[in-house]
Formats: C-alpha cells, sequence, structure tokens
C-alpha cells in the first residue's frame, strides 16, 4: 500500500490553485492557494468541509453569513451549506472534506 501520493496541481478557478494532499473514501485534505482578489464561487456539496487559514486573509460567506478569517482561523462547513470566499490578501487555506471529494481526483 501506498502512503504518500503526489497529486497534480490543478487551477478550478483563475487565481486559484489546488492540490490534494492526502485522500482516502473516509477524508481528503486538500491546500488551495489563492491570489489577492480571487474567488472561490458560491457553491454547496454533501461533504462536511473544515477550512484552516495558513497565510492570508478571506472574506467568507456561509449560509448569507459573511465573516473574514486570516492566519490561524478555522471553522466548519456544514453539509448542503452555500458558501464561497474572496481573497483580501494572498494566502493559503487547508481544507478538509469527509467524506472525499471524489470530483477533485
Amino acid at each position: 500500500m501506498a502512503y504518500v501520493t503526489s497529486y497534480p496541481e490543478v487551477s478550478p478557478d483563475a487565481g486559484v490553485l489546488r492540490r490534494v494532499l492526502s485522500d482516502s473514501p473516509e477524508l481528503m485534505v486538500v491546500a488551495f492557494t489563492f491570489e489577492q482578489g480571487a474567488q472561490g464561487a458560491l457553491h454547496s456539496h454533501p461533504h462536511v468541509q473544515s477550512t484552516y487559514v495558513d497565510a492570508g486573509r478571506f472574506r467568507f460567506t456561509i449560509a448569507g453569513e459573511a465573516f473574514e478569517v486570516g492566519p490561524g482561523d478555522s471553522f466548519v462547513i456544514p453539509s448542503g451549506a452555500e458558501h464561497g470566499c474572496t481573497c483580501l490578501e494572498p494566502g493559503r487555506l487547508i481544507d478538509t472534506f469527509t467524506p472525499r471529494r471524489d470530483d477533485f481526483l
């Protein structure tokens, strides 16, 4: 069994890079790197998502509620909640999904 797998970096949106860091059927860890002004478009999915701000500043909207986060902040996005973000200062988010986002593979 291979414990370390390397995944390609992809650009899902302008100014955004995504790389799967690790995965199993039950869990997935993904890094998103944002340029200033880049957006993660509003969307929803059945996965529970935990987001950790590794660097930068972001304005998030979850289920119509907007808030700003910076380095060291972390929060959970419930299954099915519409959410998105705008990058205020270049940065990186580490997202964890359960179960795995098969659409990212």
